[in-house]
């Protein structure tokens, strides 16, 4: 599957009004699965698409997959909001979801050999053509990291936070 196939699906969850948060990949190249995870631009954490949200973009995008070539007839399409614990992907998300509690985890470890850290995110800065995630942690230090090292970032849900 192809950037030209994520740039297809993106365009079409745009066009209905959403926010294509990320696209996964798995399967096999015979029976491929999809998994969108869509957002309502703007939105809140957890406050965003409902079921019926998911069920109108998987119709939209299984009638343009129905029609690819490079997508094998037996896919698995699954469509579904981003959770409480949305990942961040973009640039953007790292604007948006400032001031939230994220978990950040690495492809290397760091000198304290963990390869997972959670803080409240800054922000994304760009520092001499790299951009890094700026996080502030529990001790009220920074951490900058690289987000070329970065393997997942996500919002961490707690119970009672009404942020």
């Amino acid at each position: 599957m192809t950037e030209e196939l994520e740039r297809q699906i993106e365009e079409r969850v745009t066009a209905l009004g959403y926010e294509l948060v990320e696209l996964e990949r798995a399967g096999s190249k015979a029976r491929p699965i999809l998994r969108i995870r869509v957002d309502v631009p703007g939105s809140a954490p957890g406050a965003g698409v409902s079921v019926e949200d998911c069920a109108r973009v998987s119709r939209a995008v299984e009638e343009y997959l129905d029609e690819a070539s490079d997508v094998a007839e037996r896919y698995v399409l699954e469509v579904s909001s981003p959770g409480v614990e949305r990942p961040l992907v973009r640039p953007a998300d790292f604007t948006r979801f400032a001031g939230h509690d994220v978990a950040v985890k690495m492809a290397k470890a760091l000198s304290n050999g963990a390869k997972r850290v959670e803080g409240e995110l800054v922000g994304l800065e760009t520092v001499d053509g790299e951009e890094r995630i700026r996080l502030r942690l529990r001790d009220d230090s920074t951490m900058d990291i690289p987000r070329a090292d970065v393997t997942r970032a996500n919002l961490i849900f707690r119970w009672g936070d009404r942020r």
